[in-house]
C-alpha cells in the first residue's frame, strides 16, 4: 500500500476535525493508503516530524489552520522534501484554502487530498540577519498583522471570524506607521507605512485583499501592498473604505507585482507569516521560490 502521513492540530479552529476523524482516515484507506498520523502537541513539532520523516511517504495530509499550513510548508522547504502535500482547512479564517477552492468540510478536503493531482505553487522566503524562514501566502508587517496570533484560541474557537474582527478594532486607536525604504522591479519607495504586505492569495484575514484580482499561484511573482500613513480621519476613513469594498486607492495605497523585494526600516518591525510571528527585523528581503511545493489542489 502506499504510505500517507497524516498530521493534525487538534486545537485549530473550532476543532470539528475531532468529530470526523475516524472518517477521515477511513477515507484515506479506500483509497489504498496506509496511514500514519501524528498530532501537532508543542510549537514546531509540525516542522520537525515533517523534515525528519517526509521523504519517507507517498503523501503528506496537514489539517489545521493557516499556521499547520505553514509549518508543514516550512518543514518540506527546509527539508528538501519531495512529497506531494494534500490540505484540509479546520482553522478560523484558511485563506489560502478559500484561495484554492479548497472545500471547508474536512471529509471532502480529505477526498480531494487522495482523488486529485498535485500542482505545484511558489512558496515565499524571507531573510533577515543570517535567519531564513518560508510562508505559503503572506508576509507582513503594520495594522492588524499581528492579530492573528495575538486572539486567543480559545476566542478564535467560540467566535470564529468575530474574534479577529474583535481584536482588529482595537487597534485601528493605536495606528502606528514605519518609515521604510523598498526595493523592486529596479525602483524605490521611501515612505511612512502603517501596513505592508507580500501575498499570493485572493483572501487575507478572511476578506477580498486589495491587488489580487488576478493572482496566478504558480506564476513566481507575489503580490505587494503597501498602505501610507493616513494624515487625517478622513483619509483613514478612505482607506478603510478601500480595504472592505477591494476598491483601487492611488493616493493612500499602492500595489504591484514581483518576485524579489527588500524591506530597509529605520527600527525593527514585527512581521507576521501566514500568521504566525515571524521576528522583529529591520532589513528583510523576500524572494519567491517559483513552483517549489507540489500541493493537491484542484
Amino acid at each position: 500500500m502506499k504510505q500517507l502521513l497524516f498530521i493534525v492540530n487538534p486545537t485549530a479552529g473550532r476543532t470539528t476535525i475531532k468529530s470526523c476523524l475516524f472518517e477521515i482516515i477511513e477515507t484515506f484507506t479506500t483509497h489504498e493508503y496506509e496511514v500514519t498520523v501524528r498530532p501537532s502537541i508543542e510549537k514546531d513539532d509540525i516542522k520537525n516530524i515533517v523534515i525528519s520523516q517526509g521523504n519517507d511517504f507517498d503523501l503528506i495530509v496537514c489539517a489545521g489552520g493557516d499556521g499547520t499550513l505553514d509549518q508543514t510548508v516550512t518543514g518540506m522547504i527546509s527539508g528538501n522534501i519531495t512529497t506531494p502535500l494534500g490540505y484540509i482547512p479546520c482553522g478560523t479564517t484558511n485563506d489560502f484554502a478559500k484561495s484554492l477552492g479548497i472545500p471547508k468540510d474536512p471529509v471532502r478536503a480529505a477526498r480531494r487530498a487522495v482523488k486529485y493531482m498535485p500542482n505545484p505553487i511558489d512558496i515565499g522566503a524571507l531573510k533577515s540577519d543570517m535567519h531564513q524562514d518560508y510562508f505559503v501566502y503572506i508576509a507582513s508587517f503594520g495594522a492588524f498583522t499581528d492579530v492573528a496570533y495575538s486572539t486567543p484560541q480559545e476566542l478564535k474557537n467560540i467566535l470564529g471570524h468575530t474574534a479577529y474582527i474583535m481584536e482588529a478594532v482595537k487597534t485601528i486607536t493605536s495606528l502606528k506607521s514605519y518609515h521604510v525604504t523598498i526595493t523592486a522591479n529596479g525602483q524605490k519607495l521611501t515612505g511612512d507605512y502603517i501596513f505592508a504586505m507580500v501575498c499570493n492569495s485572493l483572501s487575507v484575514g478572511g476578506f477580498r485583499a486589495i491587488g489580487t484580482k488576478d493572482v496566478e499561484f504558480d506564476d513566481g511573482l507575489f503580490e505587494v501592498v503597501l498602505i501610507s500613513y493616513p494624515q487625517s480621519p478622513l483619509e483613514l476613513q478612505s482607506i478603510l473604505t478601500s480595504i472592505l469594498m477591494n476598491s483601487e486607492n492611488e493616493k493612500h495605497i499602492t500595489t504591484f507585482k514581483t518576485d524579489h523585494i527588500e524591506f530597509h526600516a529605520e527600527e525593527a518591525i514585527p512581521w507576521d507569516l501566514d500568521g504566525e510571528y515571524g521576528g522583529d527585523h529591520t532589513d528583510v528581503e523576500i524572494e519567491v521560490y517559483n513552483q517549489a511545493l507540489n500541493l493537491v489542489r484542484k
